[in-house]
């Protein structure tokens, strides 16, 4: 028998604390964007007429930065925490951890400046540019090494549940990343997507679904498993519903991302195929909940005064509404109400504020006062963070709760002869502000509770010192492995390369088929943007104009009563990237070609309120006083061209001449209603795409076709 030896290993401590810094600090800052936005929606002149302060441009820095800052710096922090302890020794390589801390800190830096200034891919949660695209690859594999080198060097045999969580997170995000992010750069911050229309959908929302799930799900699944048997000092409930929990939460989780394409464009067995594991998908949640609470069993008396376990319980509790409710939305009669609907809104923000919140602040609250050295400044502080961000959730959810439920009313409503009852978009916007009010005072509350939390931690870190623990530990890398499934936990490698393949299945099975099929429509002749068209299209995804609109007629006849036919596939093949959308905040735009004149969009991006009396829309006015660069339309065109958009010969050697040419048009038409202005004013191009929307539809060929 091999004798165990015991040694004394140094953590670096100092990584975790400055990853928990980061986490607070973009947290509140994301948290104060989020408020911001909200009170845009509620309050339209809140943006003042500054560009770079649009709710369209803000929305995804508020997304991107509690995604990645709050949630990725969150996870990094745990994770190195929890890992050199869990290994029994100091992370693989110092350097690799600063690098990653401070490359990770720029990503989101760069990324916040970057969609403030418009560049953007327009594909939600991933839209930075393609340099930026790069340098989180990079850094991802400076994560990757450090912790697979740590892995390598431990001083056990087997693998702890928690990095199993870990492994499956880090290898699956990596594969999303690159695979969505794949395009051709136009210029240093501009590209066009290598997938088009359904396509792209497909991808985007594979990557999109999941990103939620290995990002705010699995990760925190992870420390999970560490964080709550250390507070309440007992070991995991069930270590072989942890087996179960983690493979098929894996398995099934990469198969769901249909869901949100539900009634589209998208083939119908794709969707069918994401209903049917979505709802699979509530088995092993339920079952990673109900391991987490009942670890906690023998602990509930202490819950009434410890801050740390009352977040585990309301993290824990919204993790498990939100993986009940999630899969119970990709019911087709169900997803008909919620989706486009503020509902979405308020399932995200019951599972990021309640779920990831409460187990950051949990965690927070666990590893300042042992990182420090020093006990909790004020657990009376921290207990009332603890109401005031349960009041300021369930104030948001339930506003945006009523919410989507009048809004799907009020779309669906007919009167007795069968015509919709409001048939005018803006009656349902209207009807919101109420509702977006009380959304803006419960982010808020939230946000107060964020910063009593902020100010907690650094009252505590400073009556204290950061020191890296120093522990004697027992070298345990001899174990014997009496399973099939604890001999895999001895090779990291093993598991590692089953994880993988688990979760690729689902993408190559969903992948293949939809990027084989044939699009085609007897009543759609699909025509390229023109030059003048693209350089509109680019404007409207600069703006974030999808975060607002879509551009998808699903396939009932309220739907096509109030926007006209439902959209089909082959309307979206020149479209990089698609721009479908996921909430209508305003009206659906793909049949809007033609159905104002001119001189509606240009008075309407100028003030919307005189088109759409009562409407909620910010006021473009730069789109009056700045130019269209005409220079970049020859690179644009080419790039397209070569991801297999067919421009004639001549628009590719000569697109300025296309642009003003179509440009001109437009000016005239607008000088007749006694409006100047120039061909190569921006508000032109825009105006050219929206004239373009559902203009390759032929009512009659399909009428014909039947």
């Amino acid at each position: 028998m091999v004798q165990s030896k015991r040694e004394v290993v140094t953590y670096d401590d100092k990584i975790a604390a400055w990853f928990l810094a980061a986490t607070l600090m973009w947290g509140i800052v994301g948290m104060l964007v989020g408020v911001w936005a909200a009170l845009e929606l509620a309050f339209w002149p809140a943006n003042g007429g500054v560009s770079f302060l649009t709710f369209g441009r803000i929305r995804p820095i508020h997304t991107d930065a509690m995604i990645f800052a709050f949630a990725g710096n969150a996870f990094f922090s745990g994770m190195y925490y929890s890992l050199q302890r869990l290994c029994k020794v100091r992370l693989w390589s110092d350097l690799l951890s600063r690098i990653h801390f401070w490359g990770w800190q720029f990503i989101i830096l760069a990324a916040a400046v970057t969609l403030a200034l418009g560049y953007t891919q327009g594909k939600e949660y991933a839209e930075m540019e393609w340099p930026l695209d790069i340098l989180i690859a990079v850094i991802w594999i400076v994560m990757t090494v450090n912790v697979f080198g740590t892995l390598a060097i431990r001083r056990v045999k087997h693998l702890y549940v928690a990095i199993w969580f870990f492994i499956a997170s880090i290898l699956t995000i990596a594969m999303l990343h690159v695979v969505n992010a794949l395009s051709i750069p136009v210029s240093f911050m501009k590209s066009y997507s290598l997938y088009a229309g359904v396509q792209d959908a497909l991808v985007q929302w594979w990557y999109g679904h999941n990103a939620v799930g290995f990002l705010l799900t699995t990760p925190f699944l992870g420390l999970m498993y560490y964080f709550i048997p250390k507070t309440v000092n007992r070991p995991i409930y069930s270590y072989r519903l942890s087996i179960l929990h983690f493979w098929s939460l894996i398995f099934i989780y990469i198969w769901a991302g249909p869901h949100h394409l539900l009634y589209t464009s998208l083939p119908e067995w794709a969707q069918s195929l994401g209903m049917v594991f979505s709802l699979m998908l509530i088995a092993p949640s339920w079952g990673g909940m109900i391991n987490g609470l009942l670890t906690m069993r023998g602990a509930w008396n202490r819950v009434r005064d410890e801050p740390i376990l009352k977040f585990f319980v309301l993290a824990l509790t919204f993790y498990g509404m939100a993986t009940l409710e999630g899969p119970l939305m990709s019911i087709k009669s169900v997803n008909l109400i919620s989706h486009y609907t503020d509902w979405t809104i308020a399932h995200v923000h019951g599972g990021a504020l309640g779920w990831v919140g409460g187990f950051v602040f949990a965690m927070a609250y666990y590893m300042v006062p042992k990182i420090w050295g020093k006990p909790l400044y004020s657990k009376s502080m921290a207990n009332n963070h603890f109401w005031i961000a349960t009041i300021g959730i369930l104030l948001y959810i339930s506003s945006m709760y009523a919410a989507g439920f009048t809004q799907a009313l009020m779309w669906f409503a007919t009167n007795d002869d069968g015509l919709l009852k409001y048939p005018q978009f803006i009656e349902t916007v209207v009807a919101m502000k109420p509702l977006y009010w009380t959304r803006m005072v419960g982010g808020t509350i939230y946000l107060l509770g964020a910063i009593m939390c902020a100010y907690n931690l650094w009252k505590t870190a400073k009556s204290g010192k950061l020191v890296d623990e120093t522990a004697e530990i027992v070298d345990e890398r001899h174990g014997e492995a009496k399973t099939i499934h604890e001999k895999m936990e001895g090779h990291a490698v093993a598991l590692s390369v089953g994880a993988l393949i688990v979760v690729v299945i689902g993408g190559i099975i969903e992948f293949v088929p939809a990027f084989m099929m044939e699009i085609k429509a007897p009543m759609v002749t699909a025509r390229p943007y023109t030059p003048l068209e693209l350089q509109g299209r680019d404007i409207y995804v600069r703006e974030g104009c999808y975060n607002c609109h879509s551009q998808q007629i699903r396939t009932f006849a309220k739907e096509e009563m109030r926007y006209g036919p439902a959209s089909t596939a082959a309307e979206f093949v020149y479209d990089y990237p698609f721009q479908w959308g996921s909430k209508r905040t305003g009206p659906d735009l793909q049949r809007l070609g033609g159905k104002y004149p001119d001189l509606w969009h240009y008075r309407h991006m100028l003030d919307p309120r005189s088109t759409s009396p009562g409407s909620i829309m910010p006021a473009y006015p730069w789109l009056y006083d700045t130019n269209v660069n005409v220079d970049e339309l020859g690179p644009k065109l080419n790039a397209l061209n070569a991801l297999g958009v067919p421009y004639e010969e001549a628009t590719k050697k000569d697109p300025v001449s296309a642009y003003k040419q179509q440009a001109q048009t437009i000016t005239e038409s607008l000088a007749k209603d006694g409006v100047t202005v120039v061909p190569e004013a921006e508000i032109v191009a825009l105006i050219a795409y929206m004239q373009k929307l559902g203009r390759d539809y032929n009512k009659d060929a399909k009428e014909a076709s039947r």
